[in-house]
């Protein structure tokens, strides 16, 4: 098997497998499921991250020390995430525990218990968790804005829940939400590490294979009606707080790499990014500056967040709309162009140094139905972005009617 390639195979029971064997001491697995905010009913909000933060609680074989123990006393990690369209979990340890951990993963997914006493002790968690995010006008106007922007559809939905909700969770309410939505057909088993792909399947086996298919026919509703909106809100901080954006094309578009490319040069992480230099840098004007650019399956969104002293607000978001506009009439020139390929490029290598940010990637390609991106089809496809495919894409997006905008007005 070449070290650079994964292999790919499927248990009976639908659960797919992919495997990359890397020489190390370090291996990394990921379990991803295909189910997140977007398929709570209404009066279930929050409940998929109620379950990611509870499925740690008790098994049939393990008390919640027990698996919080069993990797941590190996020096390995466990943690797990959810979205608003999969649920993860993840392990980092030394290759020697594969065993272990596959042992771990299984028991977690298949044979939770959910004890009523250790929600009760769970939800006290998620309440704080939701109390800091309002703590925090950054993460709480993200929030406010998608709730905007996606109204009455489940993308709109906060992927914590609401206090009232998850108040009245109970164990029965777990259990049901996993019958609807946790399919096995729609779970992928991923590895990085420094095992045969022969010998990972064969563990595989042991441990998931023997859990019966479980088959469920999901249709996630396609977001179709976006209307540009604005919205201010007063709040009582010290800075005032503006996301400006609009939707985007999803995960699997074909203008997907323009996209990606077009919010780098805007705001993206490098600090050389046109807002950074001409808002922050030239100006002062702004603590916090940079725009992001987010794939769903059906839609995407890309919009610019400021932190900026109430006084400097009206200006910056002019300034806003310049560098946004300049995006629109002007292409960027050869040796721009040239820079922001292999700014993007350097920016994906450094994070795929990371084997769990890159089994995270390969993953979640497979979740939305793509193949896996390699290093070397990466780099083709930023090689094969254009000026003028740039230009196309944000006269799509940073058209001024389209735009919404959301503001938290500081004192």
């Amino acid at each position: 098997m070449l070290e650079n390639k994964y292999n790919e195979s499927v248990l009976p029971n639908g659960i797919r497998l992919i495997h990359k064997q890397k020489q190390g001491e370090i291996a990394h697995l990921v379990l991803m499921v295909e189910t997140g905010t977007r398929d709570e009913q209404a009066q279930e909000n929050g409940l998929a991250h109620f379950v990611e933060h509870t499925i740690f609680k008790g098994t049939q074989n393990r008390k919640a020390y027990h698996i919080l123990s069993c990797l941590d006393n190996v020096g390995g990690d466990l943690n797990a995430f959810t979205t608003k369209e999969e649920t993860c979990l993840q392990a980092t340890f030394l290759k020697q525990h594969y065993k272990r951990t596959l042992d771990l993963f299984a028991d977690i997914a298949f044979r939770s218990t959910f004890p009523e006493n250790e929600l009760a002790k769970e939800k006290e968690v998620i309440l704080d968790e939701i109390n800091s995010y309002l703590d925090s006008p950054s993460d709480e106007i993200y929030d406010l804005y998608e709730e905007m922007v996606f109204k009455g559809h489940p993308l709109s939905r906060n992927i914590l829940g609401t206090t009232e909700l998850v108040k009245g969770y109970k164990r029965q309410d777990i259990l049901d939400f996993m019958a609807h939505n946790y399919s096995t057909d729609q779970m992928i088993l991923a590895s990085v590490g420094n095992i045969s792909f022969k010998e990972f399947e064969r563990l595989a086996m042991t441990f998931f294979g023997s859990q019966p298919a479980h088959l469920i026919n999901k249709k996630r509703e396609v977001f179709k009606d976006y209307v540009p909106t604005e919205r201010t809100l007063t709040r009582n901080n010290h800075l005032s707080h503006c996301i400006i954006g609009n939707i985007a094309p999803e995960f699997c578009s074909p203008l997907r790499m323009p996209i990606v490319m077009l919010n780098n040069v805007l705001g993206g992480p490098a600090m050389s990014s046109r807002l950074g230099l001409n808002i922050r840098e030239k100006y002062g004007f702004a603590y916090t500056i940079e725009s992001q650019y987010t794939a769903y399956s059906d839609v995407g969104l890309i919009n610019v967040y400021m932190a900026v002293d109430p006084d400097s607000l009206e200006k910056a978001i002019g300034l806003v709309h310049k560098e946004l506009e300049k995006l629109c009439i002007q292409k960027l020139g050869t040796l721009q162009l040239h820079h922001a390929k292999q700014q993007l490029i350097g920016q994906v290598a450094l994070s795929y140094e990371s084997g769990m940010n890159e089994l995270l990637s390969a993953t979640r390609s497979l979740i939305m139905g793509e193949p896996i991106e390699y290093m070397d089809d990466i780099i083709r496809k930023v090689e094969a972005v254009t000026a003028e495919d740039i230009l196309e894409v944000a006269n799509r997006v940073f058209d001024r009617d389209r735009l919404s905008r959301i503001v938290f007005e500081g004192k």
